[in-house]
């Protein structure tokens, strides 16, 4: 016989860890968006302080996502884990010059580092205004590694396919603001 009491309590579980999930996510997001807007304005320890709260909460959404495998799935905490991956990896490049790996599912991993370029590209029109030619160069090229990376991978997922065609375009604006660059010094 269908235990019907025992589905209903299955599935509104369910559906309370999600809500928990998503209201957690938020506060990700949230924090996320401040990092990168603190880094765009030269605010490397403000940053550097929301990187360590952002932490504390994302191993929250991330013990509110264990609750079942499909939790990991919900379009609040994918979009929410990505936007904390291109948080860290600008803060990182900004600050160090290098990409850090992070421990993240890799489509929610590949999702972010497609992001970082937008930002990059606004760090680079930010540099080339002060006159920091070798800054926007590094960017530039760190933008093609990207680019070359995620051009081996066979995309099955249509949010990462545009996302690395976004990749494409982001590269393309750097190559002609350094070419701009360029030939501005003759």
């Amino acid at each position: 016989m269908v235990n019907f009491d025992k589905l209903r309590k299955e599935i509104q579980d369910y559906d309370s860890e999600r809500e928990k999930l998503i209201k957690q996510s938020r506060v990700v997001l949230k924090l996320s968006k401040q990092v990168i807007y603190a880094v765009h304005r030269d605010e490397i320890a403000e940053a550097g302080k929301l990187i360590k709260q952002i932490e504390v909460e994302k191993k929250k959404a991330d013990t509110i996502a264990l609750h079942s495998k499909k939790m990991s799935a919900e379009g609040s905490y994918k979009v929410a884990i990505q936007e904390y991956v291109e948080a860290i990896l600008y803060y990182n490049f900004v600050k160090t010059g290098k990409l850090v790996d992070l421990k993240v599912a890799a489509d929610h991993f590949v999702l972010g580092l497609a992001d970082l370029p937008g930002e990059l590209v606004r760090k680079a029109v930010f540099l080339a205004g002060k006159g920091k030619v070798d800054k926007v160069n590094k960017i530039k090229d760190e933008v093609d590694m990207i680019y070359g990376q995620l051009l081996k991978f066979d995309f099955r997922n249509n949010d990462i396919r545009r996302k690395v065609d976004a990749v494409k375009y982001d590269l393309r604006k750097l190559e002609d603001l350094v070419l701009d660059l360029k030939l501005k010094k003759r």
